[in-house]
């Protein structure tokens, strides 16, 4: 089975730089996503209050904020000024607190969370990446590919895409990667980025990706990335 398309309108990706792609994915498939989550229910809240914070920052407040609000039913009975003394240190916690008592009032139980991006996106505080991580956290066919600050960074680097609009990027990578892999190749894109591809000093020597990374390289991904204008505006 083909991990990556070999075509891309007239752009055509290179053997090598599938090759790679199929190293990364090999090293980082499957592996649990860094929110210490221990149910659907602590994903979902857990995942809308790691926007724009850190998933370690996340992972250190959940459990005493858990404790009082285990389940959607408990938290449902909230008020968002209830939340404060346990999220006042998240960024944003004002609109989140609003946010998970309005996904809680809605679903009322865990059975009620719709498993689809269109219906999870619908839901507040939750856009594509969030979606994209429940789903693949949960088990279910990928509908997208994760974009999160990670992969922003680390996919033009590679030369894979470009731009700096998380769903510019997503569409250029779905163009390029067979859906198959969808659900898979952001976290590995995202792990590469957070133990390898940093945002200072990379680890370029030890990178599975350094034979064909345009940044390491100094070269240009005229040959890799898609050639519609109107993914890259």
């Amino acid at each position: 089975m083909a991990l990556f398309k070999s075509h891309l309108n007239t752009k055509v990706m290179n053997q090598p730089l599938s090759e790679a792609l199929n190293k990364l994915m090999s090293l980082y498939q499957s592996r649990k996503h860094p929110l210490d989550y221990h149910n659907l229910y602590q994903l979902v809240v857990m995942v809308v209050l790691s926007a724009q914070d850190s998933d370690k920052h996340i992972n250190q407040l959940a459990p005493s904020f858990f404790e009082t609000y285990p389940t959607f039913e408990t938290l449902s009975l909230a008020q968002p000024e209830d939340l404060h003394s346990y999220l006042n240190s998240v960024r944003n916690f004002g609109n989140k607190c609003i946010w998970l008592t309005k996904i809680a009032a809605i679903e009322k139980a865990l059975e009620n969370l719709p498993l689809d991006l269109p219906s999870l996106v619908q839901l507040p505080g939750i856009g594509r990446k969030s979606a994209n991580v429940i789903l693949r956290e949960a088990g279910r066919p990928a509908e997208g590919i994760i974009v999160d600050l990670h992969v922003l960074r680390v996919a033009p680097r590679i030369g894979i895409a470009e731009g700096s609009q998380p769903e510019k990027v997503e569409q250029q990578l779905m163009r390029l990667i067979s859906k198959e892999r969808w659900g898979e190749i952001g976290m590995a894109i995202s792990f590469l980025g957070r133990e390898v591809c940093r945002p200072t000093n990379p680890k370029c020597e030890v990178c599975v990706m350094n034979a064909v990374c345009c940044f390491y390289n100094g070269t240009h991904p005229d040959n890799r990335i898609f050639s519609d204008p109107s993914l890259f505006d």
